[in-house]
């Protein structure tokens, strides 16, 4: 039959993929609706209204406000229950698992670089367990880029300046495309890559066989003692400045009496601009290190920041 020579349609591969397609056909259904009537009246007022047609043409300052009500409040209520639809399905995509796993995106002309927390990293791939929530941290070394996986229904776009965060979940096995959405310079076509889905087993072994490589804590932990942060930072320092033990998800409080949580984006934000949130009783001495540090060594010392939670301030 013609379904198995002509791809219209593929079955998703995520748990909201399901509903993702439905909001899809709501959205086609209901602007298919709104198209038909408005192509039906346009050709109901031609041939009634046509030169030569023996009809009242009168009374033309007329109204009837009912149609004109009817018509704006079921638009009204129609287009909200698509809006609550898709929220609903927005917020079920990018809720935070408790046992998510974590790898890190930094897309660049014209590629993606994936960075696992064990050191494995990849080009244009990326491979993760299926039937495991796995939540990408993306950065962008240039311009915006878009991370569109058509499999799993999900794209989102990665903006320079700034952490983006998504969760993707593969319910089978195998190798799905992965492509920049957005239009990034002269070989923009060929930024594309594949989505490696494996037993979990089978993605063990293979973390085992890759490269050696050192945990990215550890390579950020080298990175902050060579850029001189630990002269500040770190014990026995003579300059006081805020301790980064513990630091990682707890309230900082802020010189503007604000208070904000140690997430990535803040940690982010406190290297390259330090003195845009400024720590509660403590002057603004550190410099910032923006232009200074590429997005993989700001995603190491983010990592390495993020270890020392564990550890007691």
């Amino acid at each position: 039959m013609w379904r198995d020579w002509i791809p219209f349609w593929h079955p998703g591969l995520s748990p909201q993929s399901g509903d993702v397609d439905l909001l899809f056909a709501g959205l086609l259904i209901a602007s298919a609706l709104v198209l038909g009537l408005l192509f039906f009246l346009l050709i109901l007022f031609c041939v009634r209204y046509r030169a030569g047609n023996e009809i009242d043409r009168g009374h033309r300052t007329s109204k009837s406000w009912h149609w004109e009500v009817s018509w704006t409040a079921a638009s009204f209520v129609c287009f909200l229950g698509l809006f609550v639809w898709g929220a609903s399905v927005y917020f079920e995509m990018y809720k935070t698992p408790t046992d998510e796993l974590v790898v890190f995106v930094v897309a660049k002309q014209w590629m993606w670089k994936t960075q696992h927390a064990g050191g494995q990293s990849e080009i244009d791939a990326l491979h993760l367990p299926v039937k495991r929530p796995v939540r990408l941290v993306m950065a962008s070394q240039d311009v915006i880029h878009s991370f569109f996986i058509p499999a799993l229904r999900l794209k989102h776009d990665v903006v320079p300046g700034r952490y983006q965060d998504i969760e993707i979940e593969v319910d089978r096995p195998g190798h799905y495309h992965l492509f920049c959405a957005e239009y990034c310079g002269t070989e923009h076509s060929g930024m594309i890559g594949e989505i490696v889905a494996m037993e979990p087993a089978d993605y063990s072994h293979w973390l085992t066989q890759q490269a050696p490589a050192s945990p990215l804590a550890d390579e950020g932990g080298a990175l902050f003692r060579q850029l001189g942060c630990s002269g500040c930072h770190g014990n026995g320092s003579q300059v006081r400045a805020p301790p980064l033990e513990g630091l990682y998800g707890k309230p900082v409080p802020l010189s503007d009496g604000s208070t904000v949580i140690a997430d990535d984006k803040y940690i982010r934000d406190s290297i390259l601009l330090p003195r845009s949130q400024i720590v509660a009783s403590y002057q603004p001495l550190m410099p910032s290190f923006d232009g200074k540090v590429t997005e993989d060594q700001l995603l190491r010392l983010v990592v390495y920041i993020k270890s020392l939670a564990g550890r007691p301030s």
